[in-house]
């Protein structure tokens, strides 16, 4: 589905380790494939593993300044939140082992709005994932929270990993089984 690049790391780079969620330091010079780059965020194969590499550590990977993506400066703008830029923000965090976001994955349960009294939003996300054991969940879910905090107008954003309902194939968007091949 994507191009497999291999590189060398160019300095020590923390990466979160698939599918346990395990903060590890690769050392600078090792030799890793990146199999997947979506939302930002980079998956790479090697060093005995698969891990996810944040976009404040793409450099280490020798992609170029324009890849990484730049954390939107603090301070929140304010106003009403627009419920649509959420959904297509959520669409950016995806699961570093498959190649759908989280909305088109089905992994997205509720999304709710709620007015604070300073004007701005509290955003609440509920979520599932793929596989209850899955160590990504806090990966998944701060990505997303972050994603949705960067957002004018959004004071707070909580996004809560539930399990009921168990989430299976039939949850994926028709955009999803598409990218999956599963049509």
């Amino acid at each position: 589905m994507h191009n497999v690049r291999s590189v060398n790391l160019t300095r020590d780079c923390e990466v979160v380790q698939i599918p346990s969620g395990e903060l590890v330091t690769i050392p600078a010079g090792t030799y890793v494939d990146i199999t997947q780059s979506l939302g930002g965020s980079h998956t790479i194969r090697g060093y005995g593993g698969l891990f996810r590499v944040t976009p404040a550590n793409a450099d280490a990977l020798g992609l170029p300044p324009e890849a990484v993506v730049a954390p939107v400066s603090a301070g929140v703008a304010e106003g009403p939140v627009d419920e649509k830029l959420v959904w297509e923000t959520l669409k950016s965090c995806f699961d570093p082992e498959i190649p759908v976001n989280i909305v088109d994955l089905g992994l997205v349960y509720d999304l709710h709005l709620e007015p604070l009294p300073s004007g701005n939003t509290l955003v609440s996300v509920k979520m599932t994932l793929t596989a209850p054991g899955c160590g990504m969940g806090a990966t998944i879910a701060g990505d997303a929270q972050q994603k949705i905090l960067y957002l004018p107008g959004v004071e707070e954003a909580v996004v809560e990993i539930v399990w009921d309902p168990p989430w299976h194939q039939s949850m994926i968007t028709e955009n999803g089984r598409k990218i999956l091949g599963l049509e």
